[in-house]
């Protein structure tokens, strides 16, 4: 599943630098988080870097784009791929 960034955000520029898969971006009022870039980390660390950097905790798992952890696991593998 992604993750998504609620209006509780703050703007304090924290999640966007450590998101690996750089789904984080700024939107018109909040940060925003790209679901076809997002693997909640999968590939990269255990645990979704920018939930544990987030002063606020708004950053939960978006419901409208619900993934495996295989499902992540594949869209993380497909991006390096394109990075290469």
């Amino acid at each position: 599943m992604s993750l998504k960034i609620t209006d509780d955000c703050i703007n304090c520029d924290v999640c966007e630098p450590v998101c690996p898969n750089h789904a984080i971006f700024q939107g018109i009022e909040i940060y925003q988080i790209n679901p076809e870039l997002c693997t909640e980390c999968v590939g990269h660390f255990d645990v979704p870097q920018c939930q544990i950097v987030c002063p606020v905790a708004c950053i939960p798992l978006d419901a409208d784009h619900a993934e495996s952890r295989e499902q992540l696991q594949a869209k993380y593998q497909r991006l390096t791929e394109r990075a290469k």
